[in-house]
């Protein structure tokens, strides 16, 4: 099973960027869907972008929409969250995840593997 490793977190300022990354130990199949979640304390874990591998379809919460991009660089078996104009809202764990499509790719149990999570932070 593939496994995932997140890196990239850190604590910034509000109105600051971030780019995340998550390094898969294998190949990703062409239909695999790579997603990010995020989870605040007290929080539900939220889906907030992910990509199919084949096609590089992109899908955003509202949320993030317009201020976070997802990308992959396939041959580094890697895949990015570009996160810009960043809120404190923002705050929290943020989790990669790998599962088969991206249909419905918001919800948590279909996904087979997990990161470990990087924390966010953004002060006001």
């Amino acid at each position: 099973q593939v496994q995932l490793a997140e890196s990239g977190g850190d604590s910034v300022q509000a109105g600051g960027s971030l780019r995340l990354s998550c390094v898969a130990s294998t190949s990703l199949a062409s239909h695999t869907c790579m997603a990010w979640f995020r989870q605040a304390p007290g929080k539900e874990r939220e889906g907030i972008a992910a990509t199919l591998r084949d096609t590089g379809a992109t899908y955003y919460a509202d949320s993030v929409k317009g201020r976070f991009t997802i990308s992959q660089d396939s041959a580094k078996k890697t895949v990015y969250l570009q996160m810009d104009s960043l809120k404190p809202e923002d705050s929290g764990m943020y989790y990669c995840a790998a599962r088969w499509l991206c249909t419905y790719w918001t919800l948590r149990a279909d996904y087979y593997s997990w990161g470990q999570g990087t924390q966010v932070t953004v002060s006001s």
